[in-house]
């Protein structure tokens, strides 16, 4: 089934996000853990693509056992920067081979050390077109409501974006925020500059304050104070942390569906246990 279709239904929508092993020693603990989220019967998952293609055959069997065991459609990430072009063209084979119908489209993370002087991908946009020239995928995007941290101004970041959609991106999906104002500012800006495809919001419970923080480093993400408050009164407990962080990811999932955001998709970090509990809370609102 294609995404847009899911998301173009009118009704409020609940994905996640799961990422595959590194290595095949630990495929069946994460394929487990996979599963069980599988069981939730989110209305779709995504699996992400490993720097430079590394779990590229592991994305492509998570999504498949997902998908056909377990009835949930699948969109494969597949990211491009280090990658050759026949590389992609295989992958384009594979996934279809596996009847994957949904590709997120990425650039991806430049790897350490790697010249950008002769690769064949430099953005997303040019992975997009090739996907659209390749026909068969429902096409996604990434886009960053709080600027891509390489991007010199937000005004250049929404000019590249709208090359992506442009290029073919059929829906977008955020990176993690956890502000929704921020949200609100970045569609408003969005549409203004024409970009009309439908925006699935990323929210990540937060059940770690270490990894956040990092993540926040990494990319430029702003915390708000009562954010910052939470993980300073609860962050030395991994107890609390967490009940604190569902209940602080589903306020923010609330809050986007009562303002016509209907679609959100739940970064899970692969833990079922907490992805269970938000759909629990949100029941009578997505059901």
């Amino acid at each position: 089934m294609k995404i847009i279709d899911i998301i173009n239904s009118g009704r409020p929508i609940l994905s996640m996000e799961v990422f595959p092993p590194k290595t095949s020693d630990t495929f069946e603990t994460v394929k487990e853990a996979t599963e069980k989220i599988a069981l939730l019967k989110p209305d779709f998952m995504s699996v992400t693509y490993g720097a430079g293609g590394g779990t590229s055959e592991f994305t492509a069997s998570i999504a498949e056992n997902i998908q056909n065991n377990y009835g949930v459609p699948a969109l494969a990430h597949l990211s491009c920067i280090s990658s050759r072009r026949e590389d992609i063209q295989h992958q384009f084979d594979l996934l279809k081979g596996r009847g994957i119908e949904n590709i997120l489209a990425l650039r991806g993370d430049i790897p350490e050390g790697m010249s950008r002087e002769h690769l064949d991908y430099h953005y997303a946009s040019e992975l997009t077109r090739e996907i659209k020239d390749y026909g068969h995928f429902c096409i996604g995007g990434a886009c960053y409501p709080e600027s891509h941290p390489e991007s010199p101004t937000s005004f250049d970041d929404i000019r590249y974006l709208r090359e992506k959609v442009d290029a073919g991106c059929e829906f977008l999906t955020t990176q993690m925020f956890f502000d929704n104002n921020i949200l609100y500012n970045f569609l408003y800006r969005i549409r203004e500059a024409g970009i009309t495809v439908p925006v699935v919001a990323g929210i990540m419970p937060v059940t770690n304050p270490k990894s956040i923080k990092r993540i926040c480093a990494i990319s430029g993400m702003a915390l708000p104070q009562r954010f910052i408050r939470i993980v300073d009164r609860f962050g030395s407990s991994p107890e609390q942390m967490t009940q604190a962080g569902i209940a602080y990811a589903t306020e923010q999932i609330i809050d986007l569906y009562a303002n016509g955001v209907n679609a959100v998709h739940l970064y899970t970090m692969n833990k079922p246990e907490v992805a269970g509990k938000i759909k629990e809370n949100l029941s009578s609102i997505i059901e």
